[in-house]
């Protein structure tokens, strides 16, 4: 039986800052259930994605669960953040439960991460989990019971269309233990993309509907010339559904995704209270786009670019935007609390 209660706030009993987008990645040493097996190009970027976090080639080969672990841990404690949320990753099936064998680059499974964030109060999990997975509904509810604060999804590259009917008592679910939906749009160039038209914000509005709050990675924006950029999308269901918000995840990223004009208009103010904070790390941190379109100064890049720290360099370069204090302790009040023995859900259930 656990009681459920929030992390303790961040100093002077402020609400907890948070990077609400980190990914784990593993190859299964120490019998973590991890697997990368990256696919196509992305093979040739998977050293570069150790590099980024500060670790050699070779860990893909060693203990890249726990150095990998490991680092993230410290990045977060020597950062100007309190926490971040860790995601799980599942595999992709097919709409009636079929898993689709050979086709994900990677595997993360719930359990790693909802370990990890029992064993270090600066990590929040997110759990993954088709729902048409034919145990989906139970893995749903042996995670709630172990703490998951957030599902995390990537709809176009694991086949998951939440305006499906057969995903509504899931949905159901989701939304009276209070738990959100963090979910992949917008383009996607590091992962296989088995259906494209799931990049569209639009696929959250059932999930939307039923009450489950949801937070659209990236705001629906896209590689430049190369994918179809879904942002005013986003920003039009803002104004339908007062459960959406955005991240502004990889927007400090080499991928051509951040556009000035978007940028703009998520610092106004309608579109700045539906932001919250993430950084997409293992993926490849740095200012000199903003610097190149003109929306960071020089010198601020070149400040930014000597951090080693990527959730630090990350948040420093959002910072240097201009987005506000609250886009980094929004994702507080929307997580699920954290598990504890002895209280009820907060929900009754």
């Amino acid at each position: 039986m656990f009681h459920w209660s929030f992390p303790p706030p961040g100093a002077g009993g402020r609400r907890m800052r948070i990077d609400g987008h980190v990914h784990v990645v593993g190859n299964g040493t120490g019998g973590t259930g991890c697997w990368y097996r990256p696919r196509g190009v992305t093979k040739y970027g998977a050293p570069f994605m150790v590099r980024s976090v500060g670790l050699p080639a070779a860990a893909l080969r060693g203990d890249l669960d726990g150095l990998y672990a490991a680092q993230l841990l410290r990045f977060v404690r020597e950062s100007s953040l309190d926490a971040a949320v860790i995601l799980a990753q599942d595999e992709p099936y097919h709409a009636n439960g079929v898993k689709l064998e050979d086709v994900g680059s990677f595997y993360v499974p719930n359990e790693f991460v909802l370990r990890l964030a029992r064993e270090h109060p600066e990590f929040l999990p997110a759990v993954s989990i088709h729902p048409a997975r034919p145990d989906a509904l139970e893995e749903l509810e042996r995670c709630l019971a172990d703490g998951a604060a957030m599902l995390k999804c990537l709809p176009n590259c694991q086949n998951i269309d939440w305006n499906d009917a057969r995903y509504t008592r899931f949905l159901e679910r989701m939304a009276a233990a209070g738990l959100p939906l963090l979910a992949h749009t917008g383009s996607e160039r590091t992962l296989p993309v088995l259906d494209a038209r799931l990049a569209d914000p639009r696929v959250l509005t059932r999930a939307l509907e039923i009450g489950v709050t949801c937070i659209a990675a990236h705001c629906g924006t896209g590689m430049m010339v190369v994918d179809r950029d879904y942002f005013d999308v986003w920003a039009e269901m803002t104004r339908r559904f007062p459960r959406l918000y955005g991240d502004n995840s990889a927007l400090a990223a080499p991928n051509f995704r951040f556009r000035p004009s978007a940028w703009r208009r998520m610092l106004e103010p309608e579109l700045a209270a539906r932001i919250v904070h993430g950084s997409d790390v293992p993926v490849l941190v740095t200012g000199v786009l903003p610097w190149a379109f003109g929306m960071m100064s020089r010198q601020d890049w070149r400040a930014t670019a000597r951090i080693a720290n990527p959730i630090e360099r990350d948040a420093q370069i959002k910072r240097a935007l201009g987005f506000p204090e609250e886009t980094f302790t929004r994702l507080a009040g929307l997580l699920r609390p954290r598990a504890v023995p002895g209280s009820p859900d907060r929900n009754g259930s």
